[in-house]
């Protein structure tokens, strides 16, 4: 006796992974709460910061991989604080990356 089988399908996943954190920095003499989100499919090279400011809004920006080696803020309009953390951000970055 012959016993047919169905159909064999497969089901093919990709996972992205979703990449987000929370890190805390002093900057203009103050603790400030730096989020950082990795969007999927930015092939790695683009992360949305976000931190509030003195009255607890949030200012929003973009930090983009240079040269393959620095974390840069991609916008000039922003609070000095939040310009002169750049360096510290990439370092906050690149450690949470490796």
């Amino acid at each position: 006796m012959l016993v047919s089988q169905p159909n064999k399908r497969t089901m093919n996943f990709t996972f992205v992974r979703n990449i987000h954190f929370t890190k805390l920095v002093k900057t203009a003499d103050r603790l400030r709460e730096f989020n950082f989100r990795m969007l999927p499919g930015t092939s790695n090279s683009s992360i949305h910061v976000d931190v509030p400011d003195d009255r607890g809004n949030r200012i929003v920006f973009k930090m983009n991989k240079e040269d393959g080696t620095h974390w840069r803020i991609d916008q000039t309009n922003l609070p000095m604080w939040v310009l002169e953390s750049e360096k510290k951000l990439d370092e906050l970055i690149e450690e949470e990356l490796k």
